[in-house]
Parts: structure tokens; C-alpha cells; sequence
């Protein structure tokens, strides 16, 4: 490198990448606190040379930049790209996100779409909760309260299979079910216009899906007592309680609810309905969601 070969005209798209170049190769040796001599030792690039290019005196081939990139462990087009953060830490969340699978991405775009949320969910609501809560009764009777369509997840996923809900989890198991209730939380997520919908009690337990329900609808965590939630499962034979005694099925019961409630606790809002009547219930709920704008924020 030489004095004469650096341009001297600033609006010359040369002066401007050989001194975007110089800047970033300082920056990122700086942050990540390698004296020029280390670099020189990983990169088999001189001090000297080393010198010139972030003083930004003079050109450098690709071969070279690409083995300085290599050691300062950085990819070479953020040493060149015009609008990059050069930042590690960024860099290494960037690289993530690349390899990522596609519902992660998706999740996490939606997250970062902090300014659209409340536009995204305005008219979606998702009723949450453990099994006996009260998601369906307390759902079917407010859509029709707001005439709006009410979807229930579990439905959509024994329409999709052809077969009850137990044989699905039967076939499928558990991790089945999930895809496939992920799946159809996706194509619900993609309609238009607002609706009541109700999701099995584990959803919370999928990150991805779980985030992406969050990010564009309101969610309202129904709950109740462990005693009220085994009375109103054990008429519909329940799987999970089979051959529990009393006192067995609600000390399952509130395990799981202590398991899952700081996920259902990242809920919009919640609505206890313990000891109140499911005609009570559903004023609860109209009022609720009246009061915190649901159908129009």
C-alpha cells in the first residue's frame, strides 16, 4: 500500500468503501479488545499492513480483507456492507436468526412489530386456560354475545384428522398433537377480521406458537380452582385423572397450574371463575373485554 494510491476525491465510491473498511476493522478489533499484533498473528496480514488499511491509506485485496474478516471472527461484508452494526453481540443474534427455523423467524419478526401489535390483534381474542375453565362454554356464549365467529383449535384439528380428539392424541401423541394444533393456529392467525377462539390448555408450553399468539391476539387467561377444574373435567373423562382418587386429581391439577402459570400470566388479561356461574361468567367476560378495548385496540 502506498500514500499515492489512496483517492483523494471524498465523493469518489472508492474513498468511501476503503474508509468504511478502515473504520470497521478499528471498530471491531477495539470491541473485541485484540491488539493489532494478535490479528496480525491469526490473519498472516503484517502490523504494517495492518496499520495502513485502518488508517485507510491505500487499497487491500479481497484475499486479504477476507483473512483479517476470518480473524477477527467477523463475516467480510459487515466490514463492507454501507448500513451494518458492527456490534458482536448483534452479530452473533443475526446469525441465529438466520439459521432459525421459519415459524421462529416468524415469531420474532412479530415481536419486533411492536408499533403494529395493537392493530394486528384488534377483534382477535383467545381464551386460555387449563381444561374446565370454562373455554368453550364461556367462548361459544360470548362470540354470540358480539356475533362474532367462534374456532376452537382442538376442533379444527379433529376436522383436519377425521377423528375425536382422543384418538388423535392416541395416534399422534402429544408431540403430534401440538404440530398439528400449531398448524391450525397458523391458518387461523392468517384470517381476516375478528373472532373468539379457544386453545388447548398446553399451547403456553410452545414457544413459537405461544409467541405468535401473543403478538396478534388478545389473550384472556380463564382460570379456576384445582377442586373446580377436576368437577368439570371428571363428567367428560378426562384421560389425565383416570383413576385418581379425589384428593390425587386435585393435587395433579394444581401442579400443573403452578407449572404453567408464569406462562398463562403473559396473558392480556384474566378472568377467575371460580365459584360463579357460567351465565355470571359470560357477563364477566363481556365486560372484560368491553373495558379493555379488545374489540377495537
Amino acid at each position: 500500500m502506498s500514500n499515492s494510491e489512496v483517492p483523494q476525491n471524498t465523493d469518489d465510491p472508492r474513498h468511501a468503501l476503503i474508509s468504511r473498511v478502515a473504520r470497521r476493522v478499528r471498530e471491531v478489533r477495539k470491541q473485541k479488545g485484540m491488539p493489532r499484533r494478535v490479528v496480525s498473528e491469526l490473519s498472516g496480514v503484517s502490523p504494517r499492513y495492518l496499520a495502513q488499511l485502518e488508517a485507510g491509506e491505500g487499497n487491500i485485496s479481497i484475499a486479504l480483507l477476507e483473512r483479517v474478516a476470518r480473524a477477527l471472527g467477523m463475516p467480510m461484508e459487515v466490514l463492507i456492507a454501507r448500513n451494518i452494526c458492527v456490534d458482536p453481540e448483534a452479530q452473533r443474534i443475526a446469525q441465529l436468526f438466520e439459521k432459525a427455523p421459519d415459524d421462529i423467524r416468524a415469531a420474532i419478526k412479530d415481536l419486533l412489530q411492536v408499533d403494529k401489535s395493537a392493530s394486528l390483534r384488534a377483534g382477535r381474542i383467545c381464551l386460555m386456560g387449563l381444561r374446565g375453565a370454562g373455554k368453550t362454554t364461556l367462548g361459544r356464549n360470548v362470540a354470540k354475545a358480539f356475533d362474532l365467529p367462534f374456532i376452537e383449535l382442538s376442533s379444527m384439528v379433529e376436522d383436519d384428522t377425521g377423528i375425536p380428539l382422543a384418538e388423535v392424541l392416541s395416534l399422534y401423541g402429544p408431540e403430534g398433537f401440538r404440530r398439528l394444533e400449531a398448524e391450525a393456529l397458523e391458518r387461523v392467525i392468517k384470517r381476516t377480521g375478528p373472532f373468539i377462539l379457544s386453545v388447548s390448555g398446553g399451547l403456553v408450553e410452545q414457544e413459537a406458537p405461544f409467541a405468535r399468539l401473543l403478538s396478534r391476539c388478545y389473550t384472556i387467561w380463564l382460570q379456576t380452582s384445582p377442586a373446580e377444574h377436576v368437577a368439570r373435567v371428571r363428567p367428560q373423562g378426562a384421560m389425565q385423572l383416570a383413576g385418581d382418587d379425589e384428593q390425587q386429581a386435585v393435587a395433579k391439577i394444581k401442579s400443573l397450574v403452578d407449572m404453567r402459570t408464569p406462562l398463562y400470566e403473559r396473558a392480556h388479561a384474566q378472568l377467575d371463575t371460580t365459584r360463579t356461574s357460567a351465565q355470571k361468567s359470560v357477563r364477566d367476560l363481556v365486560s372484560l373485554i368491553t373495558q379493555m378495548k379488545f374489540l377495537t385496540h
